[in-house]
């Protein structure tokens, strides 16, 4: 059994899929809201899983970097596709290595594109 908690952030952003059905996408952009779901299998610290302060901290440097860009030209999707998924596997890897998160690790990330779609990545166990 872990203990679970749950981060949000927003940003704003364009961008275009490369390789989709029939060509390249339109151009379009997205209220993109994302969440990461942290764990921790016992209570550390001052009785927390997770502590709030630095790790909404974390994703939010994430989120103000990618904010009101045309994803497609961020490094990190070089060749890729920037899709919801390969947005939420971008958060959580980024989130890992943000040495940020203590004792606890990254367990879901999922990415909003706008109110009614969303996609989730799960890392593999470290």
């Amino acid at each position: 059994m872990s203990y679970q908690v749950t981060v949000t952030a927003r940003f704003e952003a364009a961008h275009n899929l490369i390789e989709y059905d029939g060509g390249p996408e339109p151009l379009h952009g997205h209220s993109y809201r994302v969440e990461a779901v942290l764990e921790s299998e016992k209570l550390q610290q001052h009785d927390l899983a997770v502590d709030f302060v630095p790790a909404k901290a974390a994703l939010a440097a994430i989120a103000k970097e990618l904010d009101y860009t045309y994803l497609n030209e961020h490094p990190a999707f070089s060749g890729r596709n920037t899709s919801a998924e390969n947005l939420a596997r971008h958060f959580a890897e980024r989130l890992e290595g943000s040495g940020s998160l203590g004792w606890s690790r990254v367990a879901e990330v999922t990415v909003w594109e706008g109110p009614e779609n969303r996609a989730a990545y799960v890392p593999p166990r470290r």
